[in-house]
């Protein structure tokens, strides 16, 4: 959090020296950091303010999705997967679509997880996902870095992995990483698999999702993770690595590899996300109402394959409707209608009572620019009012999720700090509504607010201020020789990058993973 002890613009200059003992001890306890029940804005925050679909229309896309489960049904699961299901209740057709009635997916409902609990490594920053707790994070797969020197675009590393997660541990209102771009400098898909694992899990504490390339890769990444946690029991008892798994290509059919890798997934003791990444216009209806419907179906069928494999096993329902600017075919990630995707889907996790997930916060545009902060902080703001579980890509991402820039998502930390003092939403009791702080001021007061105990009691309790967003006047900006926002989140990546990450892992431990597995970092 910012240093907020400057004196608004110079105001309490004029005050008695009779009291600047007492304002000198006050100035000093905000200096202090917050103990964490005391911060403005904390992780979980329960939000749901925000309700663009009303239990009526939740019902009819509910109705919708049912409908097409029983009469389209999925295709194209993998043996494994449709005897599952079929020992369930769901029927095989002759077109070999897995079909599922109203009654089978009510007793999956009945029987899925309620309430996950994603887990950190520290046990610091563990994520309670029920209700209208809010979390956000990082996200995506994406294949560019955006380097702000020349303005240009460079294939992602695993260097480059390594540091946004080293930069995400240390990021207040970044509270989970999920593996936000591919190493493309590793050719081999395994090690791919197990370096992303790696270069993650040395880079920060806090809860990390992966995915896995091949089924075959993950008994070979859940080895590592078992070294990692100190033991297969350890692991089993608090995963702090999750799969998320594309298991269906939109519209309606099972992706076969990524199911079988979400079955090992699973027997493996590890949480996953149900991630239905439909487009929109493409590969979903182009109606908002439609996409919502479609992608709530597909992650139904879902929840029934993995209550299928193991009852009540905790899954995140993760309807990722994207939106496509129908113009030219190209994503739409920081529309107005993407941001109505997401918050229709929190909603609609709520109406199953399911912890979920979706993307938000996203941009279009290809550089950390004012259409990137219109565009991130619209649909992070409404995600988080909706009272989304886990709000995926809230920061760093670029170009309709082909880039990610380290310096953008410094400065998201700031923009979702804004967002989350949303969520948090107004206090009306006694003591906020302030009625005696206004006859004090006001018969026979000071006639303003300015330094009295009241607004210094609580200017760190209620308002989030920014660590990098500037609120000085010209004037002041001009004294401190104009300081540049990028220029200033370029600063702070060096700064955080020339320290020793605080995750590393013991040398001991270091070495072993080394000796076991080809790590490249």
């Amino acid at each position: 959090m910012t240093d907020i002890t400057r004196k608004p613009a110079g105001r309490a200059s004029g005050r008695s020296s009779s009291r600047s003992g007492g304002r000198a001890a006050r100035v000093a306890a905000r200096a202090a950091a917050l103990a964490e029940d005391q911060r403005p804005i904390q992780p979980g925050m329960t939000g749901g303010l925000y309700r663009p679909l009303s239990d009526a229309q939740m019902q009819r896309i509910h109705e919708t999705a049912l409908t097409a489960l029983a009469e389209i049904g999925l295709a194209d699961a993998p043996p494994s997967g449709i005897e599952a299901m079929v020992a369930a209740g769901a029927t095989l057709g002759d077109d070999g679509r897995l079909r599922y009635s109203r009654a089978l997916v009510e007793d999956t409902l009945a029987k899925a997880c309620k309430e996950v609990t994603l887990y950190s490594r520290d046990g610091q920053h563990d994520l309670n996902l029920s209700g209208q707790r809010v979390h956000y994070g990082t996200a995506g797969a994406a294949v560019h870095m955006v380097d702000l020197d020349g303005r240009n675009y460079r294939d992602s590393t695993l260097q480059d992995l390594h540091d946004a997660s080293k930069i995400s541990n240390t990021l207040d209102n970044i509270h989970f990483v999920q593996r936000p771009m591919v190493a493309r400098d590793i050719t081999d898909n395994l090690e791919m698999d197990l370096n992303t694992i790696y270069a993650c899990c040395s880079g920060t504490t806090k809860h990390i999702g992966t995915s896995f390339s091949d089924p075959s890769h993950v008994a070979r990444g859940l080895e590592m993770l078992n070294m990692i946690a100190g033991g297969e029991d350890k692991y089993r008892a608090r995963p702090f690595v999750s799969n998320s798994n594309c298991f269906v290509v939109p519209p309606m059919k099972f992706a076969t590899e990524s199911c079988e890798a979400m079955e090992h997934c699973i027997r493996g003791g590890m949480p996953v996300l149900l991630l239905s990444a439909c487009m929109a216009g493409a590969t979903a209806p182009s109606t908002i109402a439609g996409a919502i419907a479609q992608t709530v179906a597909e992650c139904l069928a879902g929840l029934v394959y993995v209550n299928a494999v193991q009852p009540g096993h905790p899954a995140i329902f993760g309807t990722w409707p994207f939106g496509l600017d129908l113009r030219t075919g190209a994503m739409s990630v920081g529309s107005g209608e993407q941001a109505l995707l997401t918050a229709g889907s929190a909603q609609m996790h709520q109406f199953y009572g399911l912890p979920g997930g979706a993307a938000a916060g996203a941009s279009d545009s290809k550089l950390p620019d004012m259409q990137a902060g219109w565009e991130q902080m619209c649909s992070n703001v409404m995600a988080g009012l909706s009272g989304l579980n886990m709000v995926y890509e809230a920061a760093g991402m670029h170009a309709s999720l082909l880039g990610f820039c380290h310096e953008s998502l410094i400065l998201g930390d700031d923009l979702i700090g804004q967002a989350q003092r949303c969520v948090r939403g107004i206090e009306v009791d006694d003591d906020t509504l302030a009625l005696d702080q206004m006859r004090e001021v006001c018969l026979g007061g000071p006639g303003h607010y300015l330094g009295t105990d009241a607004t210094l009691g609580r200017m760190q309790k209620d308002h989030v201020y920014p660590s990098l967003g500037d609120r000085t006047s010209p004037k002041e900006w001009e004294e401190k020789d104009k300081p540049d926002l990028l220029a200033n989140a370029v600063a702070r990546k060096v700064a955080i990058l020339a320290q020793p990450s605080e995750a590393r892992f013991a040398p001991d431990l270091d070495a072993a993973l080394r000796a076991q597995f080809k790590i490249h970092l």
